[in-house]
């Protein structure tokens, strides 16, 4: 009855969940789970305190474990079923291949090292004789009782490589003093008084270490993947930051726009009323002038109908008409007409300095910001040119003379006088500041690993260069591809690099007025980028101030 149920049931129901095969020498916890006892033990030696690897109940100490006999009897039987039913389908299958040329050797078989002319596929490979065999020619295998006590395994190439090297004796063993395969006569030669244990014993140990492992690895793995999980909500968090920056920057920005637009229009309007009314009073003015007149006309005219002339005389004298009557000289009055220089564009230069000075202050803030990624920068003498001079703290460098006594080194620069930092940088953000006052040319910014530090190449990023340099004095570039030319509105006396690696960004400041003197944009790292560093040449003495990495010096200028 038990050997009926047992083969109504699947090989899944008999699989060990730790080292995934049928049980061996089953027991069970006290949660009512079933494990090889080798298994469970090798898990609670990795993991303490022990806990069940399928529900995770903890146990305060570690359970005694007795093989439970019900679950070991099934196993036993179904094995014995499981045997029986493969070595019956073997001989089916064996009878299908003797009758069928589907037996042939096809290109990723192993093939028959006995059958000649068309080989057949080897059905089993012999550890003995060190021959695979097709099902026609292992008969002797499985009937002459000599060949029955020699071990088959299923058909595999290059059976020498399980052959010992040095005594011609198959792998059957395994040394774990000096673990490595051995055969039956290393331990009394070459391996006395060492550990030795049958490959399929140590092949169980292993699996069971690998299994252990990797739920290891797994379980150091999970805290990760909840950690970049996290890792969304201060995404999102510092975006919505950094948002709600740029919309109460670009706000004042606008109030400002609007602000300085409106006190234009003010004044505008305050300005046309007060012309209107300067022209309201001379018209008034002018219409008066004109009544009086008109009524100076009306005596004259009532006088000159008069046959007497003696009125007309005296009142001629009276109104002193031999003179023009006393009025305002107009020719010296006119509405006044706007100049070239006019009220909006005075606005427009208030207004361009007012945002000046927003931007100085973004400016200010976004240079603290990355001063907070300061790092410790000091040069590397082995990739330092032979004609630079280097200090002994590290931390200066300058135009010299040829050096032929240097050591060789891989790393040193060949052709170009240039230098590099001691540490490289993979990931993450740094920061630092070198000072450049007092010379008419450098170089300074991140250089790849990997750079060709032998011939002469270009500065650009496309060979593994992000910098800016100067030359004669004056002339500003970033090396970029192509390069650009800069425009500086003070000349820099220190200048500070910011490299944000997986952003791919490279930014360069000006460390005492916080511009920004140049930004790489969507750049590709895939190496370690070093500080770079190239103080020129001495020319004549014109540019021997050295290049010096210089500590932050965090000021507040808000």
């Amino acid at each position: 009855m038990a050997a009926a149920k047992c083969c109504l049931l699947s090989e899944d129901q008999f699989l060990c969940s730790i080292c995934l095969d049928v049980f061996s020498d089953p027991v069970t916890t006290p949660c009512g789970h079933n494990f090889c006892k080798a298994c469970i033990s090798m898990h609670w030696t990795v993991n303490v305190p022990p806990r069940c690897p399928v529900c995770k109940a903890h146990f305060p100490t570690k359970p005694e474990l007795r093989t439970n006999t019900f679950i070991s009897e099934m196993v036993i039987q179904f094995k014995k079923e499981a045997q029986l039913e493969a070595s019956s389908k073997k001989k089916s299958s064996s009878n299908i291949y003797s009758s069928s040329d589907q037996n042939v050797s096809q290109p990723g078989d192993v093939p028959c090292d006995v059958c000649t002319g068309s080989k057949q596929k080897a059905l089993k490979s012999c550890l003995v004789c060190l021959v695979s065999y097709c099902s026609t020619h292992l008969e002797p295998h499985q009937t002459v009782a000599a060949l029955r006590r020699h071990q088959l395994i299923d058909p595999v190439e290059n059976l020498e490589a399980r052959m010992c090297m040095k005594h011609n004796k198959p792998l059957e063993l395994f040394c774990r003093t000096d673990q490595e395969c051995v055969c039956a006569l290393c331990p009394v030669l070459d391996h006395k008084a060492h550990q030795i244990v049958p490959l399929v014993e140590e092949c169980e140990v292993k699996k069971i270490q690998l299994v252990a492992m990797m739920q290891q690895v797994i379980q150091e793995r999970r805290p990760m993947v909840e950690d970049f999980a996290l890792s969304y909500d201060l995404i999102r968090e510092d975006t919505e930051r950094e948002r709600a920056e740029g919309v109460q920057i670009f706000s004042g920005l606008t109030e400002l726009v609007e602000g300085s637009l409106n006190a234009l229009c003010e004044m505008l309007e305050e300005k046309q009323k007060t012309k209107f009314r300067r022209a309201e009073d001379c018209i008034k003015e002018l219409e008066q002038e004109i009544s009086d007149l008109h009524s100076t006309s009306a005596e004259v005219e009532k006088i000159s109908i008069s046959d007497d002339p003696l009125p007309l005389l005296q009142a001629f004298q009276s109104l002193n008409m031999h003179q023009p009557p006393a009025t305002k000289d107009w020719n010296q009055v006119s509405v006044q007409l706007p100049s070239q220089e006019g009220s909006v564009v005075r606005a427009a230069v208030q207004l361009e300095d007012a945002i000046h000075q927003q931007v100085k202050k973004l400016l200010e803030v976004e240079l603290k910001r990355v001063q907070q990624y300061e790092v410790e920068v000091s040069l590397d003498p082995d990739t330092a040119h032979r004609c630079l001079l280097l200090s002994d703290d590290g931390k200066q460098v300058s135009p010299g003379e040829m050096n032929p006594n240097l050591a060789d080194s891989s790393k040193r620069f060949v052709v170009n006088p240039c230098v590099l930092g001691t540490t490289g940088f993979s990931s993450g953000r740094f920061y630092f500041e070198v000072q450049v006052k007092g010379k008419s040319a450098w170089d300074c910014g991140v250089a790849r690993e990997s750079i060709n530090r032998v011939e002469d190449v270009p500065l650009s990023p496309q060979d593994g260069y992000w910098a800016i340099w100067l030359r004669k004095r004056f002339k500003y570039r970033a090396l970029a591809d192509p390069p650009v030319s800069l425009t500086v509105k003070s000349l820099p006396h220190k200048v500070g690099v910011f490299v944000d690696y997986e952003e791919g960004l490279v930014s360069f400041h000006d460390g005492d007025t916080a511009d920004l003197i140049y930004c790489f944009t969507g750049c590709c790292f895939n190496d370690k980028l070093f500080p770079y560093f190239n103080p020129g040449l001495n020319d004549g003495g014109k540019n021997s101030a050295p290049l010096i990495i210089t500590p932050v010096c965090h000021i507040d200028r808000l």
